[in-house]
């Protein structure tokens, strides 16, 4: 098993080559998560994508009228049969064809999948009537293994929460992207500190909208909550506070060839000051600079 370094060499060497990620792995893996992080990262994403189509996407994507150079897809065997049974040769194809090609698999142990699908209650894409859950894991990693030879990254996430494997995700190919990667957190402090961020900062000092009836249910996601924060002039100094200082010190990790900082913000429970503040943080700083992420630790 072959794990991503925890500080990769960028595998993107020319802007203006088309690369094509393709994500696959067993369900439950963590290809999803995978997925929004690189589509965070401004590539065009695609899940669930029949493999006989990979190649008039490329063709859309990378010379239509809204050109993109940077493409990830997720295929896994919810499209099995004869055109998974292909892909490799697609693959081939694609890569004879120009294409800067990426496969990245996606493992995790038949232990930790099983507790992933009892908490959850999914049912796995090959359980039919009468099939085990181990039984449907064991089949789909027969269906897999030609993939996964050839894959040229293999991720095993069954020690990885979801942040941490986004920011793997993230840090492999934050490079597609111009300048040091930022990822925004938000989080509960009641349920601890998350403890690979490079900053915290706590937001408790707020005024909080879980005290208002109609807000409580909802998120920092939401208009209302962001109406109701908007118009406090505390928030907005801390806001603005907040940015200062991020302005003034992330060029100096920058210029110490950082690649990835990651910002956390806690409030008390994690739903609307936190997820607020780290929304508006990032859409700040997407105006200026590529690769800004966001995670909402007690939201996801």
């Amino acid at each position: 098993m072959h794990d991503v370094p925890a500080t990769p060499t960028s595998p993107f060497t020319n802007p203006h080559e088309t690369h094509l990620i393709v994500l696959t792995g067993v369900s439950g893996g963590g290809k999803t998560v995978a997925l929004r992080a690189l589509e965070d990262l401004d590539f065009y994403c695609v899940d669930n994508l029949p493999p006989s189509l990979l190649p008039q996407l490329v063709e859309a994507v990378s010379h239509g009228a809204g050109r993109r150079r940077r493409i990830a897809v997720g295929v896994d065997v919810r499209n099995r049969g004869a055109d998974f049974e292909h892909l490799p040769a697609t693959l081939s194809a694609l890569a004879a064809a120009g294409v800067q090609l990426h496969l990245i698999f996606l493992d995790c142990s038949d232990e930790v999948l099983v507790k992933r699908y009892s908490e959850t209650r999914r049912r796995h894409p090959l359980a039919t009537r009468g099939m085990s859950l181990a039984d449907a894991i064991a089949e789909e990693r027969q269906l897999l293994r030609p993939l996964m030879a050839i894959a040229e990254k293999v991720i095993d996430s069954s020690e990885l929460n979801v942040h941490q494997l986004r920011r793997l995700v993230a840090t492999g190919y934050a490079q597609a992207t111009e300048g040091m990667t930022l990822m925004f957190q938000s989080f509960a402090f009641k349920r601890g500190l998350p403890l690979d961020s490079d900053f915290v900062f706590d937001a408790r000092c707020l005024p909080n909208p879980h005290w208002q009836p109609r807000l409580r249910p909802l998120s920092g996601k939401d208009a209302p909550v962001r109406e109701y924060l908007d118009g406090e002039p505390l928030v907005a100094e801390y806001l603005a506070d907040t940015r200062r200082w991020l302005d003034a010190w992330l060029p100096r990790f920058e210029q110490d060839d950082r690649s990835y900082v990651t910002v956390a913000i806690g409030c008390t429970g994690g739903r609307h000051r936190s997820v607020y503040l780290v929304e508006q943080l990032a859409a700040h700083y997407r105006e200026t600079r590529e690769g800004v992420l966001t995670f909402h630790r007690e939201l996801d």
